[in-house]
């Protein structure tokens, strides 16, 4: 795939993350492709489903195994928002996704090179193509708007403000 695909397809990932903080989720979206084809979509519904794995990569595996009718993924770009986080990055490894394209480095709790590099271990039976920073400042802004509002709103509750 070329980077304007790239692009393309980190842009689609995006929306999905808008959608994310309209539903009050952390915006995080995640597009996965097969053969340029989206194949499996997912944005965070941890809250909306009150279930922790909920994750927009976990969800978007999900989608593409399904639409794939298979469990290994190989062939296909998993295309998320923001550095997948220690569970999303092992099921890459076990999804046997072959590439992974990221914008927003997650310092706090990413997996992917920043606290780790699980998808790159070569312990590991399977390892990903991983390429970061594309659409860095977009997908850093979304994510830095969500949380000052949630930090206004938060603080607005405790002073009784309206």
């Amino acid at each position: 795939m070329s980077s304007a695909d790239d692009d393309v397809f980190l842009r689609q990932a995006l929306l999905l993350a808008d959608q994310a903080a309209a539903e009050g989720e952390v915006p995080v979206g995640c597009v996965i492709v097969h053969e340029g084809v989206v194949v499996g979509v997912g944005r965070n519904r941890r809250e909306s489903d009150q279930d922790p794995l909920a994750h927009a990569e976990l969800v978007a595996i999900a989608v593409a195994s399904s639409s794939l009718s298979r469990w290994r993924l190989t062939g296909c770009t998993l295309y998320v928002t923001l550095e997948p986080c220690f569970m999303c990055a092992g099921a890459l490894v076990n999804a046997r996704i072959d590439r992974l394209v990221f914008g927003a480095l997650d310092p706090k709790a990413g997996a992917c090179g920043s606290l780790a590099d699980v998808v790159r271990d070569p312990r590991l039976n399977h390892r990903l193509v991983v390429e970061s920073g594309l659409l860095q400042d977009e997908c850093s802004a979304v994510l830095k708007r969500f949380f000052s509002a949630r930090r206004i709103a938060n603080a607005k509750t405790k002073t009784g403000s309206p």
